[in-house]
């Protein structure tokens, strides 16, 4: 059975997540997308969890505020900050490098930085942004810090993802990295999909290593994801607000699968409201999760030679 949700009628927050979790003292938190939204509300629990947490953004003035508010909120001094914009395959490579120079170890990589571009936007790399963002960044990073994380075992990778890649669209791997393709939100959902198929082929791969790693459907929550599109952004990032759940609720699946002993050794699932659910028949394909996972390397290959 699941944890139960938290209910924030209740009166003492740290309280209850006292008696959901239990301490993370000597382990070391990688959050992406971290300044704000659910990575910032996942980054503020596991810090009152005492964890050592890495708080990764792009933006580095509003970065560090997230770090000076997550520290003084909690107490923990162990909460800093590495900057990079995880488009970037070189920017994604030299944060892999900061993470090991700055981390000896790293129990918990938590991959939630991502957005949607409703305009066909490219990365500095000449792929289309909501797959070099959304996919390519979790795959790049994670894969560059895998030593670290199986030296470091038994450690959890949790990549979130999105209800959206039920309905994902017409999906063709040689389509993804291809700017105009298809309606913006289906390039999310198709993206989203991707890091569905990526976490069960890296569950295949990392079998017995002692790692773990899980994707979610973190709700409809009231974050900024659109604020990447001028005023369709600003628009859509309203009906978001109205409709969705606040960041904190948003980011009780995340900090489940990071910390909970229910999900220690538990991997290559898909979780809704801290429970394991079935994800799209699609995400099943064995087949397309070795393709995508060849995909992916061959599109990342070349910045490996970049100095």
């Amino acid at each position: 059975m699941g944890i139960q949700a938290w209910d924030p009628a209740l009166p003492n927050h740290d309280s209850i997540y006292a008696m959901m979790y239990p301490t993370m003292e000597g382990k070391t938190c990688l959050v992406t997308g971290g300044s704000d939204g659910i990575g910032y509300a996942a980054a503020l629990e596991l810090a009152r969890m005492d964890a050592t947490v890495l708080v990764v953004g792009r933006n580095a003035e509003k970065t560090e505020a997230a770090v000076a508010r997550i520290r003084r909120e909690t107490g923990n001094p162990l909460v800093s900050f590495l900057l990079a914009d995880l488009s970037s395959q070189r920017e994604v490579r030299r944060l892999a490098a900061e993470v090991k120079e700055k981390a000896p170890r790293l129990d918990v990589l938590l991959n939630n930085a991502g957005a949607i571009f409703l305009s066909h936007e490219t990365s500095v790399d000449g792929i289309e942004m909501t797959f070099a963002l959304n996919h390519l960044g979790y795959f790049l990073l994670t894969t560059l810090l895998l030593d670290v994380l199986e030296q470091s075992a038994p450690a959890r990778i949790i990549n979130v993802s999105s209800s959206s890649h039920y309905s994902a669209g017409n999906f063709r791997l040689e389509d993804l990295p291809r700017p105009g393709n298809g309606r913006s939100y289906q390039a999310y959902g198709r993206s989203k999909l991707c890091n569905v198929l990526f976490t069960y082929e890296l569950a295949r791969r990392l079998e017995g290593s002692g790692v773990t790693v899980n994707a979610l459907h973190p709700g409809l929550v009231r974050t900024r994801i659109a604020r990447n599109n001028g005023v369709l952004g600003r628009v859509a990032n309203f009906f978001i607000g109205v409709r969705g759940v606040d960041a904190t609720r948003g980011a009780e699946t995340p900090v489940y699968l990071a910390s909970s002993p229910e999900v220690e050794t538990v991997t290559g699932k898909f979780y809704i409201d801290c429970r394991a659910v079935a994800s799209s028949p699609l995400s099943y394909e064995t087949g397309l999760t070795a393709e995508l996972w060849e995909l992916s390397e061959r599109l990342t290959a070349d910045s490996a030679t970049e100095d």
